[in-house]
């Protein structure tokens, strides 16, 4: 009569087991994808140790279409002839400086504003464009400091460093068609 006290407990490590097993077969094709590589961050590691100060002028932002990483390949048995490639080259726009932002116009004529900010409870990335958007690349907390973000509209927003006692507020907006931000620090 004993052993059909364990006949839950068994049960529920059995299902446990093969849900374990379900779970890592489900995710052995994620898990095996290759990740992008981020080449604005590699970029910055090959910058010489005396250009680490903020702000630093940052590399120009390129998005491009990802392509999938093949999972397996398939042999032809007939000759098949390559197709024909034009080479393309594509010019990344011109960067320019106003005011410490780091400015590039895209195709579409819309201006892109990006600057790094640095106070004693982090540091935070900034992108603004020129249609009135803002936002926030990167925001990295001070040991004993806690990030928020707040934004009310596209067009608003502010990154709070907080500890107890103590906050500093990086207020970024698009005004009069250009970027403004304020940086202000709330107690002692």
């Amino acid at each position: 009569m004993r052993s059909f006290r364990w006949t839950p407990v068994v049960g529920w490590l059995a299902a446990t087991a093969a849900s374990i097993v379900l779970a890592s077969v489900a995710l052995t094709p994620v898990l095996r994808t290759a990740a992008p590589e981020d080449t604005a961050l590699s970029s910055l590691q090959q910058l010489p140790a005396a250009q680490t100060s903020f702000p630093v002028q940052l590399p120009a932002v390129t998005n491009s279409p990802e392509t999938p990483t093949p999972t397996h390949t398939r042999k032809t048995t007939h000759p098949t002839t390559p197709p024909t490639r034009k080479a393309t080259t594509t010019a990344t726009p011109p960067t320019t400086t106003e005011d410490g932002w780091t400015v590039t116009t895209g195709d579409d004529g819309v201006r892109t504003y990006v600057r790094s900010f640095r106070v004693e409870g982090g540091q935070a990335v900034i992108k603004m464009t020129s249609d009135a958007v803002v936002e926030l690349v990167t925001a990295t907390p001070a040991d004993g400091y806690a990030v928020q973000k707040v934004q009310d509209s596209p067009d608003n927003m502010a990154v709070y460093f907080n500890k107890t006692g103590k906050s500093f507020i990086i207020h970024a907006t698009w005004w009069d068609d250009k970027p403004f931000t304020e940086v202000s620090q709330v107690g002692q």
